[in-house]
């Protein structure tokens, strides 16, 4: 059977307080390690001073507007998500009373002791928000941006344009910005494609067919293309975010259309179609309506779930042409197939739903062991493989633009849902309380489009 592949009181102003602060920030497990004052810093990143190899002490400082809670707690979540710094977790008393009297006159001594590295303070404008960042080792403001804000307080499009800024101050600390401005499609457990924000806000269903799932974003994120159900079968369709309509590709063959997916450049989509024997990986203009060709020979195999390098010019995809499904590479015309997960005669392995990491290094796929499938990777160099998961069923995964995170689907909490996992720390979260999501696809950075 083909298995369709692709989850925070008055002011505090006493020093007492300011101690209470800090014996707080000890209790919190996020809490960063403080830096030795003895000891100078070890690394330097556009301008923050701290130890290279360790996670940064980030402290977001209240914002003085009626949504100044939400933005701060926006601030905080997205970069506690991002998993590259320590968000130092003091509440809205504690981190009030660390306010300068006089603009720019931090008690850096006491923020060092706080394990701060960082201090972010967000202040509204007219227009949106500005952000600025003190470096706490050289006790001096090293950023300043200022970021429009639509109306609406807590609507998607105001909460996309602070994950923006988000994204922007990890650019600032790390020099590669975060992936809290993007979304991740889905198919929900009522067979139609959701949309959510990768922080869990905002899940938003996006069809309503007899059936749609696969769902793939095209490389700006203005569109994605899905597979759907229409009188001639299964069908690839491509969705419209800007007139919230998707149209059909009549060129699509009759039959079993499936797990379809947008080129790096956006013009073609490679998906695949079979009828009774097998399925190959087709490629169809992804504007016009071309002929689709197929690209693999599979002789009677299953051959799923293409995609694409970040150069365009490979394709990973599944195939079962070997007897049981495995993981192959071939160039982006069809030619030159490999093997690339290890095969051996005789395994009842199961090896699917590849992913090709936004770096173009990895392969994350799914595999059968022990009876269950968990999320793994591969290197492209030595062909390293790394396992991820061990609870429950894990399948379907999909990088995030920042090539360190995966969405993936789970039934390690029972119900099956979507999960993040940093490849890093291997820290996971919930993403969806919806039970049946699975099929999941990261957008990419959505800030501005």
């Amino acid at each position: 059977m083909i298995r369709s592949i692709r989850s925070t009181a008055a002011c505090v102003s006493t020093v007492a307080a300011l101690a209470g602060a800090l014996a707080l920030v000890a209790l919190s497990p996020r809490a960063a390690h403080a830096q030795n004052p003895t000891q100078p810093p070890q690394g330097v990143r556009l301008g923050l001073s701290y130890a290279l190899g360790t996670k940064p002490g980030v402290l977001v400082l209240p914002a003085d507007s009626a949504d100044g809670d939400s933005i701060r707690a926006i601030l905080q979540r997205d970069l506690d998500y991002d998993d590259r710094a320590t968000v130092i977790q003091l509440d809205e008393a504690g981190a009030r009373a660390l306010l300068p009297k006089t603009a720019d006159r931090f008690n850096y001594p006491l923020f060092a002791k706080l394990g701060v590295v960082a201090i972010l303070r967000p202040q509204r404008s007219l227009d949106g928000i500005t952000v600025t960042m003190y470096d706490v080792a050289s006790k001096k403001r090293v950023q300043t941006g200022s970021f429009p804000l639509p109306d609406g307080a807590n609507s998607p499009a105001w909460r996309m344009a602070v994950h923006a800024v988000s994204d922007r101050i990890g650019m600032w600390i790390f020099g590669t910005p975060g992936s809290a401005a993007t979304r991740v499609l889905y198919s929900g457990g009522d067979k139609q494609i959701w949309q959510i924000d990768t922080d869990g806000a905002n899940p938003r269903k996006l069809t309503s067919l007899t059936l749609a799932m696969s769902p793939a974003w095209s490389p700006d994120g203005r569109r994605f293309v899905f597979s759907g159900f229409n009188s001639r079968g299964s069908q690839i369709a491509v969705y419209d975010f800007t007139t919230r309509d998707f149209t059909w590709k009549s060129a699509t063959p009759r039959g079993l259309n499936i797990t379809p997916v947008f080129s790096p450049d956006g013009n073609t989509i490679a998906y695949a179609s079979g009828a009774d024997r097998g399925t190959d990986i087709m490629l169809t203009d992804a504007g016009a309506e071309d002929p689709a060709r197929r690209i693999t020979v599979g002789r009677g195999s299953d051959n799923t779930s293409p995609t694409y390098s970040p150069d365009g010019r490979q394709i990973a995809f599944m195939s079962g042409r070997a007897g049981h499904p495995e993981v192959y590479v071939m160039d982006a015309d069809g030619t030159n197939p490999q093997i690339l997960t290890d095969f051996t005669y005789g395994e009842a392995a199961y090896r699917a739903s590849p992913d090709w990491s936004p770096d173009g290094r990895q392969i994350a796929y799914e595999s059968r062991i022990d009876g269950s499938f968990q999320i793994m990777t591969i290197d492209l160099r030595d062909r390293s493989t790394k396992q991820y998961t061990s609870d429950g069923e894990n399948e379907d995964p999909s990088w995030a633009p920042d090539g360190r995170h995966l969405v993936f689907s789970s039934t390690r909490a029972g119900p099956r849902e979507l999960w993040i996992l940093d490849t890093e720390s291997g820290r996971m979260r919930q993403l969806t309380h919806a039970p049946g999501a699975r099929l999941p696809a990261w957008s990419p950075l959505l800030a501005g489009r």
